[in-house]
């Protein structure tokens, strides 16, 4: 609910302006002198502001006076605006007030060709309005210029997916406060915005409609994204509210940055354009849906005939514009062309399927014909009926198009069993074991169509695990068993007598492998990457021994190469 606005004369007005700064300056307890130093005036104009019977203060004491105490400018401004006479009614700048604008005026997409006579005047019936996230960014843009804040939001959504409507429903809360909206078009969109713009007044909403003719203008876009900068960022001539609406291509264009070196030819605009862009989606959401579906139940029939054909994919908005085009395209299309739409319809009217071939809807088309047009068929009439048909409108709709059946799932051909040598075709070429959870961390499984898939590929190799390889630059490598192992003492550790070194005793057990020599039981034996000598048993090219390490006479394993072996002896290596 928003209240209704106070009508001021020009002495209540100036009374007002006054009680708000003494309300302000009270709330911060500063006295006038120091009220003076935080605003950088003087304290006799500071005095003036305050005091009855004195002039109508200036606008940038009004705007500095303002900041210092925390106060909306934008309302303070409209009422020194009044009370010098300059009011809503004597306004110069371009535009006229909300609610005397049509929405269709606007370039909002009419739906349906449903009329409705009010005073004597027909008029398109617009249908009801579902609000969706985007709408709530809206609505905050707009109680911020009511709190005197100007504001800029660019709505970016394909063709036809509610950007315009959008921006129709956030302003008509404005229209009740006294605002004013300007559609700058004549004579061009870009001359007639470059040419105004400075004439902008406040509380006054800026319509830029397909944005593109304006900001992507070559000659005059930098300039016109310049003159809407310099309105936002000008206090004393807020609050002013800036609307438009692109394309997402257009806005990738404007919003990217050039190669090092390379002309910037966008460079004003994206600035512009940073942190101000909404983005529309294409389709409605499940609630959205049920939204409407509480609509149409409630007797609104184009939201109703809508969702009998958009319910599945959500493009409601999409077909809503498009339906009007559609029918428009109907009545004025050649006569090849129509007989093409009336032997489609016919054909569905008695039961075919949605997707029509092509020859018979090329063979049926001569029937719908009358003898006169039939006798100025070319030769490729049938090429440009549909070339004709396949020309999209509003939401990428099109009265016949070209439909592409999608690929049957079936099983592949069997496929050799030895994986190593034939590689699976088109498998991914980087490492995608963790993307699910990364990539896209909502989905608790995949598609159905995927799991049918993977389901009907029970031959498909599993994924070969890698054999263990050596450690390069260690002496790791497992020699092979010579004999069965010796029975393993309890694992307790207990008091040993190593059999070379009586004397010494060690923590962890003593056992045999192999007849190789005793072996520490609590280590793991270090292995040699030397491989065994042609011709040889194994062990016969490496050793292990024991010989004395570094301390007082205990036993550490050593290797030592033999003499037939065919590593240097400054590879031996003390483990």
């Amino acid at each position: 609910m928003h209240e209704e606005r106070t009508v001021h004369t020009p002495d209540s007005a100036l009374a007002e302006l006054r009680a708000r700064l003494e309300t302000g300056r009270a709330r911060m307890r500063l006295n006038q002198t120091q009220l003076a130093a935080r605003a950088g005036l003087s304290r006799g104009t500071v005095h003036k502001a305050f005091k009855a019977g004195e002039p109508v203060p200036t606008t940038d004491t009004v705007v500095a006076v303002a900041r210092a105490l925390g106060l909306p400018v934008g309302e303070l401004l409209a009422l020194r605006r009044t009370a010098v006479g300059a009011g809503d009614g004597d306004r110069s700048g371009p535009g006229r007030p909300v609610g005397e604008w049509d929405p269709h005026a606007l370039e909002v997409h009419p739906a349906g060709a449903i009329l409705e006579c009010a005073g004597g005047v027909e008029r398109r019936v617009v249908p009801g309005y579902v609000a969706r996230e985007h709408d709530q960014v809206l609505a905050e843009a707009v109680r911020d210029v009511e709190a005197g804040r100007s504001r800029m939001l660019v709505l970016v959504g394909e063709s036809s997916t509610g950007k315009t409507r959008a921006c129709w429903e956030a302003v008509q809360p404005l229209a009740s406060a006294g605002w004013w909206l300007w559609h700058p078009f004549d004579p061009t969109r870009a001359e007639a915005a470059l040419e105004e713009l400075h004439r902008v007044g406040p509380r006054t909403v800026v319509w830029l409609n397909e944005a593109q003719h304006y900001l992507g203008d070559p000659h005059a876009g930098e300039r016109i994204a310049a003159a809407i900068h310099t309105l936002l960022v000008q206090p004393e001539r807020g609050p002013v509210l800036v609307l438009g609406t692109l394309w997402p291509d257009y806005a990738a264009q404007y919003t990217a940055l050039p190669p090092p070196m390379a002309p910037d030819p966008h460079s004003r605009v994206r600035e512009l354009l940073a942190g101000r862009i909404v983005h529309v989606p294409a389709a409605f959401d499940p609630a959205a849906l049920a939204k409407a579906t509480t609509l149409a139940e409630a007797g609104d029939r184009l939201l109703a005939d809508a969702l009998t054909r958009a319910r599945s994919d959500g493009h409601l908005t999409q077909d809503l514009a498009g339906a009007p085009e559609l029918l428009h395209r109907y009545d004025t299309a050649s006569p090849p062309a129509r007989a093409l739409l009336d032997a489609a319809m016919d054909a569905r009217r008695l039961g075919v399927s949605l997707h029509l071939p092509q020859a018979f809807l090329t063979d049926a088309a001569p029937d719908y014909l009358t003898d006169t047009d039939y006798d100025q068929l070319t030769d490729d009439w049938a090429g440009q009926a549909y070339a004709e048909l396949a020309k999209p409108v509003h939401g990428k709709h099109a009265p016949l198009r070209r439909a592409t059946p999608r690929p049957q799932r079936r099983p592949p051909s069997p496929t050799p069993t030895d994986s190593s040598t034939t590689p699976l075709p088109g498998g991914p070429v980087f490492p995608a074991r963790r993307l699910p959870r990364t990539t896209r961390p909502h989905d608790p499984q995949p598609p159905l169509p995927t799991r049918i898939l993977l389901a009907r590929r029970p031959h498909l190799p599993h994924r070969p695990r890698r054999p263990p390889q050596p450690h390069l630059g260690s002496t790791r490598t497992a020699p092979p068993p010579m004999g069965p192992p010796a029975p393993s003492p309890c694992r307790r550790p207990r008091q040993h007598r190593c059999p070379e070194a009586p004397g010494r005793s060690a923590r962890a057990g003593w056992g045999h492998r192999g007849g190789r020599g005793p072996v520490p039981r609590g280590r793991r034996p270090r292995r040699d990457p030397r491989p065994v000598l042609p011709g040889r048993p194994p062990g016969s090219g490496r050793g292990l021994g024991w010989g004395r390490g570094r301390g007082s006479g205990g036993c550490r394993p050593r290797l030592h190469p033999r003499p037939d072996s065919p590593w240097p002896a400054s590879s031996s290596k003390q483990i």
